[in-house]
């Protein structure tokens, strides 16, 4: 069984019923997640052998966020415990042409406040195959930066392969900083994950003849992109994943993976959403559950889209779904029949 390990921030989400509004909510659902937790859920329900690293506080919330994930079959032993606070952050769903909006309460958080003696990356990789990580790690600050980095150096040094989703978040750091700390890490990456904007945000690298806001994507663009970004920083492959938004409600969906100098696109789903929170997260699960699985990379990249498509049919973040659901809908059963 392969054995993969992520690294990140799990939170609290707090989310009003349904699609009731932040200021009329009377009370929040409750659950937990985060980038790389939801990656290592997704892997989980794949049956390999998932763990997840992070800090968090040695108190009940903390405890219920380690138990979300002990839930799903993801391995918590190497979880850290201290620090004050768990991070929060709230989820209003949009509908139609209104938005979703996400506000995080996740300053000073249990893994903000870490210090690299925190994590031994040698003995967390031993007999580990992957590592996956997101660029909203080093962006909550702190020591976080060169933990990232030496968890790249101990995974290189032990020939794991590392991937990271670049995952730009504007609210937590801005461009040139993204740029300066991700340009170092990223030359420890093998598959690197992107969506329409973040090349752009993080790296300048730009899709020509692309309106994400219209809904207007250019192949050809993102193939330069994915090119330029392998040229770069020696990356062995490249994955972005194409959404063209028509309303909050509404998207197509699609992706392109960049490998050996060839680009490999998938199939397009207009998918009707339940909640798009978890989406690109899912697609990273869907990756690298393919690539270690050895599939073409053609079969690969259905695979990581099609798995992508269904998540946004599940509330909150975790991807629960099997591997024969998402093969079965890779291999073209979208019809949504009752299985009987």
């Amino acid at each position: 069984m392969k054995k993969i390990v992520t690294f990140g921030e799990i939170m609290m989400r707090l989310n009003p019923e349904a699609y009731t509004r932040f200021v009329q909510a009377d009370c929040f659902e409750a659950s937990y997640a985060g980038g790389e937790a939801n990656v290592a859920v997704s892997l989980a329900n794949y049956g390999m052998d998932a763990a997840f690293v992070t800090k968090v506080p040695a108190h009940e919330i903390g405890q219920s966020a380690v138990n979300a994930l002990r839930r799903y079959g993801v391995d918590t032993s190497k979880i850290v415990r201290g620090g004050d606070r768990l991070g929060i952050y709230f989820v209003e769903k949009g509908a139609s042409q209104r938005a979703s909006k996400v506000i995080y309460d996740r300053a000073y958080s249990a893994i903000s406040q870490a210090v690299c003696s925190d994590f031994d990356w040698d003995a967390i990789f031993d007999g580990v195959d992957w590592f996956h990580w997101t660029g909203i790690t080093p962006a909550l600050g702190g020591n976080l930066p060169d933990i990232c980095l030496d968890a790249c150096k101990a995974a290189k040094a032990r020939g794991v392969k590392i991937s990271c989703d670049l995952n730009y978040r504007k609210k937590l750091w801005s461009t040139k900083k993204a740029n300066a700390v991700m340009s170092d890490l990223i030359r420890y990456v093998d598959v690197c994950i992107a969506n329409e904007e973040d090349a752009k945000d993080v790296f300048g690298i730009e899709a020509e003849g692309t309106d994400i806001n219209a809904g207007k994507l250019n192949h050809e663009g993102y193939i330069s992109v994915a090119k330029q970004i392998c040229d770069k920083f020696g990356c062995e492959k490249v994955a972005i994943t194409l959404r063209g938004s028509i309303s909050a409600n509404d998207n197509d969906w699609a992706a392109m993976l960049y490998t050996d100098g060839k680009a490999y696109f998938s199939p397009t789903y207009r998918i009707h959403i339940v909640d798009r929170v978890g989406g690109g997260d899912s697609f990273g699960g869907g990756l690298i559950y393919s690539l270690l699985s050895e599939k073409e990379p053609q079969d690969a990249i259905n695979f990581a889209v099609a798995a992508s498509c269904l998540k946004h049919t599940i509330e909150q973040d975790f991807n629960l779904v099997s591997v024969s659901e998402v093969e079965a809908l890779a291999a073209g059963n979208a019809s949504g029949r009752v299985q009987r």
